[in-house]
């Protein structure tokens, strides 16, 4: 069976059109599924409408948050909730095409545990939001070899390696990452990714630069070691400057340089603080790690369990 995982933030208009279209694609091509919604803690009739679309079709469940835990969290208790042997995960506005699924699953059948599907294009995108996710994608390929240029979250996982992603311990987690990083047989499938069916996007400048930041730091630590590089820049300046000072004092060419000096210091002053800052930024992900405290709350369930709510770790 084919379970689809659907997290869903404020997304009223698409939940009900979300189902048909996926449901009558998956029954065309004479696939068992199942459907997932995650409630991300949604303020508007998310749930309402989850609860409603599940009353119609038994394949359709739902999980609502206590609160927003955030994309990341939504994903993973998905996981949690998903029974079939193989699951794909896809954006309820339907940028991620569905009628691509039938393939992604007959990839699976041939043997394919992982299958990623890679943007062909991005869409309506602007040229800033294109040029910050090409340079963060080349941040974490030389950081951690793992190559995510034109990938999302659209992809199919083997019950192997949904099982894997589970039994990670860690609290804060980058899925996209992660799903590449636990291996196994993988193939690539492009699509191009389309408008929206309904509604606005939830996502913003400043949460985009707050996710890269989060994800760069939950799985790569080049950060501190750009620190160490920085400091070896300067050690090896300070070095040329002190000999080229000593020259000078013996050769009697001694200036009094009082600009440079000041210079000199905020240049080392600001590198400093900045890498006490990212020192810092890494000390408070230790700190939530080791808190221990769930990804997320869940509030309720419906056609998943009878209890109404519970967290995992």
């Amino acid at each position: 069976m084919l379970s689809v995982i659907i997290p869903a933030y404020n997304e009223q208009e698409n939940i009900s059109n979300t189902s048909q279209v996926i449901s009558g694609i998956l029954d065309e091509a004479a696939i068992e599924f199942e459907i997932v919604f995650v409630d991300d803690g949604s303020k508007d009739n998310t749930w309402t409408e989850i609860c409603s679309v599940a009353k119609v079709d038994h394949r359709v469940r739902g999980v609502r948050f206590s609160r927003n835990f955030g994309k990341e969290g939504a994903i993973f208790a998905g996981l949690r909730a998903v029974t079939g042997d193989c699951t794909v995960l896809i954006d309820c506005d339907l940028q991620h095409p569905p009628e691509l699924i039938p393939k992604m699953y007959r990839m699976w059948e041939s043997g394919a545990e992982v299958v990623e599907a890679v943007k062909a294009s991005r869409g309506r995108e602007g040229l800033l939001y294109k040029l910050f996710a090409k340079s963060f994608y080349k941040i974490m390929k030389s950081s951690s070899g793992i190559d995510l240029d034109g990938a999302s979250d659209f992809r199919l996982l083997d019950r192997k390696a949904i099982d894997a992603l589970n039994e990670m311990p860690e609290r804060l987690t980058f899925f996209r990452a992660l799903s590449s990083w636990v291996g196994f047989s993988t193939e690539k499938i492009e699509f191009d990714v389309k408008p929206r069916a309904a509604g606005k996007t939830k996502w913003n400048f400043r949460k985009l630069f707050r996710f890269a930041l989060n994800s760069i730091t939950s799985f790569t630590d080049i950060p501190l070691h750009l620190i160490t590089g920085v400091g070896v820049v300067f050690g090896i300046f300070a070095v040329i400057l002190g000999i080229q000072t000593l020259i000078n004092y013996f050769c009697g060419n001694a200036q009094e340089g009082f600009s440079t000096v000041i210079l000199l210091i905020l240049i080392v002053g600001a590198c400093v603080l900045i890498g006490i800052g990212v020192i810092g930024f890494y000390m408070s992900k230790i700190y939530e790690e080791i808190k221990q405290r769930p990804r997320y709350i869940v509030a309720e369930r419906v056609g998943l369990e009878n209890r109404k709510g519970g967290c995992d770790k």
